[in-house]
C-alpha cells in the first residue's frame, strides 16, 4: 500500500515509479507505528507534496502538521549528513535542533501565513559531530489544504557556504591588495579596460596626478597626458604596444588636475584575467620631474665643455695649416689665458705649462716641467688617474675635477678638459675652489631647507588631517542632524546611518595610517607562512616592478612559519622591491629568496643573536650603495634617490615593522655591484590544525546572558559599550578604573563571564589589570580595546585578545563570543 502512494501521488493513476534513495526508504519504513499512520490514510496534498518533491532535482522539503513531521528528497538528503538516514517523519525542530532557535521565527511566520525569502542567511550547523559555519538561500512558504487551512510549511533551499565563504576570500585578498598598492604612494598605479576606462587608481597615483579615485574611475586614461599627446593618439599607441610586445614605455610631459604639466616615466603592462585573456592594462607611472631638469642642465654643461675642448683641438690643427700664424695666436693664448694650460706624455708627465700656473698654483713653468702630476695631485684623487690616462689613450674627456698642490702646500680644486694628440695629450684647467666651497655652503642652505622641510611635512601632515577629518565630521555632523528632522522615511534614515557609519570607518582608516606612519600601531600578530605570502606576491611585484625586471623567487618547499603582522609583512616586502626596482633603473633582475637561518647576524647596536630565523633576502642588479650611505639608509627621510624619487620612510618602515616583530633588517651592498637586503623574523611553530571556532568572524552574535565586566574611564565610551552590550543580550557592569574592576572581582569573580578593559587609563593600565587578573582569576578571560598606545606599539597585547577602536558593536560581540566560548570549553 505505502509503495503505491509514494509512487502515483494519490490520484489512483499508474504514474512513473519514484527512484532514488529517499524514495526507497520510504518505501521500506514501518509507517504502521508513526502518527503520521499509513501512507494511504495520508491526506492528499501530503501525497500530492511528497511526489512533488521526490521528483525533483530542486533541494526540497516539507514540515507537514502541527508537529511539523520532516519529508525531503535526495537532493536536499546531502545537506542533513548522516541525519538523511533517518529524519524522514521526525519533527522538523529534533532535525534541525542545532539550528532551530535561529530558524523558528521564519519558520512561525510560514505557518502563520506569511511566506519569506532569505539569501545568504549564516547558520552554524553540527552534521557531522563538530559545530561548522554554513550559509542558506532558500524560501518558506504555508502549505494550504482544500479549505484553505494551513497544514504544513513547504522550503525550496540552496547551501550557498562554498559561494560565501568564496567571495570573502575574494574580498579579502582584494582588500589585501589594495592595501599593499595605497601603501606605496611614490609611484600611480592605474588599471583600464580595454577601451581605457579606469578601473582602478592608487593613493599614489592621487598623489601625483591630484584626482581623486572617486573622480577618475570610469574616465578616459587620456585625461593625464597633455592635449597634443592625446591628438596623437599616445595612449592608443601604448596600449598597443602592451598587447604587441608585453609593455608600452614611455618617457615624456603629462598632465596634473590643476594642468601643471611634469615629466614622467612609465609603463603600460597587460592585464589577464583568470583565463589568461587580456582583460585590460596597467600603467605604472613615476614623477621624474627633478631628474629631468638635472639632465637638462647636465647636458648644457656638457656641451659648453665640448665646445671648448674643439676650440682647443682646433687651435692645434691649425697650427700646423699655418704654423707662422698659428704660433703666434697660440703663445698669445698661452701667454694671456687665465686658465691652466699644459701638455704632457701619454704617462702624466709634464712638458709645458702657461704662465697662469703661477697665478693660481705658485708655480712658474720651469719648477713644473718634467714634473709627474702624481707629485701634485692630492693623495686622495690618485686612486683615479690611471683610470683617467687610460681614458685618455681612446679619446678626449671633460669635467673632470681633482685636487693640485699649491706652491705654499695647500690645495685648489680644478676642473679639466684634456684630448690626446699623436704623443702628448693637451689639457686646460679651470680654477673652482671658490666654486667648490661655494657649493659646499649651498650643501648646508640645502640641509637646513632639508630640516625645514622636515618640520614643513609635518605640519603639512597636520593640516592635511585636520582637513580629512573636518570632512569626515562634516558628514556626520550632517548625518546626524538630518536624522533628527521630523518625519524621516525609513529609507532616508539608512542612508543615513551607513553614512554616519561608512564615514567612521573611513576616519578609523585614516588614523590607521596616521600610526603605521609613525611606526606607533599595534601589530596583528598571527602565525602564518612567510614563503607562501611571498610567492602569492608574485604578480602584484610583477605589475610594480615593470616587465623588463625578471623576478626570480626561491622559496622552498617546507613551511616558513612566522608569527607577525602579515599586512605589515607584506608592505615591508613591497617597500624592499620598490627600493631595488628605482635601483636597477627599471631594468635588470630581482631574485627574492626565503629560507631558514640560525642566529642572526650582528649589526648596529645589537651582538649575535642565537635562535631559529627565517630570512627573506632580496638581491638586486643595481648601482649598489656607497660605503658611507649604508648606516643611514633605514633613517626616516634619508635617500640616496634623486629629488622627486622618494620620501625616505619605505625602508624606515620595514626597519620599524622588523624591530617590532623581534627581528631586523641587514643590508649589504658594493657601489656599482647591486645590493642585498636580508629581513629576519623569529621563526614560529605552525599550529598542527585549525580549531574548529577559533575564527570569531565565524560565530553568531548572540549574548546567551553571558557577563562583562567593562572598564573605561571615559564615561561617554563606558555607557555606549554597556548600552550596546545590553541590546545585545549581555548583562554589563561597569567600573571607571583598574582598581575599581579589581575591588567589583574581589567579591566575587564567578558571576563575570570576561572582562573588556580598555588599555589607556589613569593608574593602573589595561595591561597591567589583565596580567593582574590573569594572576588572580587564570580562568576569566580578558579582552583589550585601545584606539593608540606607547605600551602596545612597542610590546604587543601581551597575549590578550585585542579590538581597535573605533569597533563595531559586531566586531565587539564576535569577540566577546570567542574568548566566552573559550572560557566554557576550558
Amino acid at each position: 500500500m505505502s509503495q503505491n502512494m509514494v509512487d502515483n501521488a494519490g490520484n489512483g493513476s499508474g504514474s512513473a515509479r519514484h527512484h532514488g534513495e529517499i524514495a526507497s526508504l520510504i518505501r521500506s519504513m514501518d509507517w504502521s507505528r508513526h502518527p503520521l499512520g499509513s501512507p494511504s490514510s495520508w491526506p492528499v496534498q501530503l501525497r500530492v507534496m511528497v511526489n512533488t518533491m521526490l521528483s525533483s532535482p530542486q533541494p526540497m522539503f516539507l514540515a507537514w502538521g502541527p508537529d511539523l513531521f520532516s519529508f525531503y528528497n535526495d537532493a536536499y538528503a546531502e545537506f542533513l549528513g548522516p541525519r538523511w538516514t533517518y529524519g524522514t517523519g521526525m519533527r522538523f525542530p529534533e532535525l534541525w535542533s542545532d539550528v532551530w532557535n535561529d530558524i523558528e521565527p521564519i519558520v512561525a511566520n510560514a505557518l502563520a501565513g506569511d511566506g519569506s525569502l532569505h539569501h545568504d542567511l549564516p547558520l552554524t550547523v553540527t552534521r557531522h559531530g563538530t559545530p561548522e559555519p554554513t550559509w542558506w538561500t532558500f524560501s518558506y512558504s504555508p502549505v494550504r489544504d482544500e479549505n484553505d487551512k494551513i497544514v504544513g510549511m513547504f522550503c525550496v533551499t540552496n547551501e550557498t557556504t562554498k559561494q560565501v565563504q568564496g567571495q570573502a576570500a575574494a574580498d579579502a585578498r582584494e582588500n589585501r591588495n589594495r592595501q599593499i598598492l595605497d601603501s606605496a604612494t611614490d609611484y600611480a598605479v592605474v588599471a583600464t579596460d580595454l577601451d581605457g576606462r579606469i578601473t582602478r587608481w592608487n593613493e599614489g597615483a592621487r598623489r601625483t596626478l591630484g584626482w581623486t579615485e572617486e573622480e577618475m574611475l570610469g574616465e578616459q586614461v587620456d585625461r593625464f597626458f597633455t592635449p597634443e599627446d592625446v591628438a596623437g593618439g599616445r595612449p592608443q599607441i601604448e596600449m598597443q604596444l602592451a598587447i604587441e610586445t608585453g609593455s608600452g614605455t614611455d618617457e615624456r610631459w603629462h598632465q596634473r588636475k590643476g594642468g601643471e604639466r611634469f615629466w614622467a616615466n612609465g609603463e603600460v603592462t597587460p592585464l589577464k584575467g583568470e583565463d589568461g585573456n587580456t582583460i585590460g592594462f596597467v600603467k605604472v607611472l613615476r614623477d621624474r620631474t627633478e631628474q629631468r631638469l638635472s639632465d637638462e642642465a647636465l647636458r648644457h654643461s656638457q656641451a659648453d665643455l665640448a665646445t671648448a675642448l674643439e676650440d682647443l683641438r682646433f687651435a692645434h690643427a691649425s697650427l700646423e695649416v699655418d704654423a707662422a700664424e698659428a704660433t703666434a695666436e697660440r703663445d698669445h693664448l698661452w701667454d694671456t689665458s687665465p686658465d691652466l694650460l699644459m701638455v704632457t706624455s701619454p704617462d702624466g708627465v709634464i712638458q709645458a705649462a702657461n704662465p697662469a700656473w703661477a697665478d693660481i698654483l705658485g708655480w712658474n713653468s720651469a719648477e713644473v716641467e718634467n714634473m709627474p702630476i702624481t707629485d701634485l695631485v692630492h693623495p686622495d684623487d690618485l686612486g683615479a688617474l690611471p683610470a683617467l690616462l687610460a681614458n685618455l689613450a681612446l679619446g678626449p674627456i671633460s669635467a673632470v675635477e681633482n685636487r693640485y698642490r699649491h706652491k705654499d702646500g695647500s690645495y685648489r680644486w680644478i676642473s679639466w678638459v684634456a684630448a690626446p694628440a699623436e704623443e702628448a695629450i693637451y689639457a686646460t684647467g679651470r680654477h673652482i675652489t671658490a666654486e667648490k666651497e661655494a657649493q659646499q655652503s649651498l650643501r648646508l642652505t640645502e640641509e637646513a631647507l632639508r630640516q625645514s622641510q622636515k618640520v614643513e611635512a609635518v605640519g603639512q601632515l597636520t593640516g592635511g588631517v585636520a582637513h580629512d577629518f573636518n570632512n569626515l565630521l562634516t558628514v556626520i555632523r550632517g548625518s546626524v542632524d538630518l536624522l533628527r528632522r521630523p518625519g524621516v522615511s525609513e529609507e532616508k534614515r539608512l542612508r543615513y546611518i551607513d553614512a554616519i557609519a561608512d564615514t567612521a570607518d573611513r576616519a578609523a582608516k585614516l588614523t590607521g595610517q596616521l600610526l603605521a606612519f609613525a611606526r606607533r600601531q599595534a601589530l596583528t600578530p598571527e602565525i602564518f607562512d612567510a614563503a607562501q605570502n611571498v610567492v602569492a606576491l608574485r604578480d602584484m611585484m610583477g605589475t610594480i616592478t615593470g616587465s623588463r625586471i625578471e623576478v626570480a623567487i626561491d622559496a622552498g618547499h617546507v613551511p616558513h612559519p612566522i608569527n607577525a603582522d602579515r599586512s605589515q609583512f607584506d608592505t615591508a616586502i613591497v617597500n624592499m622591491a620598490v627600493n631595488a626596482r628605482d635601483a636597477m633603473k627599471s631594468e635588470g633582475r630581482l631574485s627574492i629568496r626565503v629560507g631558514r637561518v640560525s642566529g642572526m647576524p650582528a649589526v648596529r647596536s645589537h651582538s649575535f643573536i642565537p635562535g631559529d630565523f627565517v630570512a627573506v633576502a632580496l638581491t638586486d642588479t643595481g648601482s649598489g650603495i656607497a660605503a658611507d650611505k649604508i648606516d643611514r639608509i633605514f633613517e626616516p627621510f634619508f635617500t640616496t634617490k634623486g629629488v622627486g624619487e622618494g620620501t625616505g620612510l619605505g625602508l624606515s618602515q620595514v626597519f620599524g615593522f622588523a624591530k617590532q616583530s623581534g627581528g631586523d633588517i641587514i643590508v649589504e651592498s658594493r657601489e656599482g655591484e647591486g645590493a642585498t637586503f636580508t629581513l629576519y623574523l623569529p621563526l614560529a611553530v605552525m599550529p598542527d590544525k585549525p580549531e574548529v571556532g577559533a575564527d570569531a568572524s565565524d560565530l553568531p552574535m548572540i549574548g546567551e546572558g553571558a557577563c562583562v565586566l567593562v572598564v573605561e574611564d571615559n564615561a561617554e565610551v563606558g555607557t555606549f559599550a554597556t548600552q550596546a552590550l545590553s541590546q545585545l543580550g549581555y548583562k554589563t557592569r561597569l567600573a571607571v578604573d583598574a582598581a575599581s574592576a579589581l575591588a567589583v572581582l574581589a567579591k566575587g569573580c564567578d558571576g563575570f563571564d570576561v572582562v573588556f578593559s580598555d588599555v589607556v587609563m589613569p593608574g593602573m593600565s589595561g595591561i597591567e589589570l589583565g596580567q593582574e587578573i590573569r594572576r588572580l582569576y587564570p580562568r576569566l578571560p580578558v579582552i583589550l580595546t585601545s584606539g593608540y598606545s606607547t605600551v602596545l606599539a612597542q610590546n604587543g597585547a601581551h597575549g590578550f585578545e585585542l579590538l581597535h577602536k573605533p569597533y563595531a558593536v559586531d566586531k565587539l560581540a564576535r569577540t566577546l563570543r570567542k574568548v566566552s566560548d573559550w572560557r566554557r570549553r576550558s
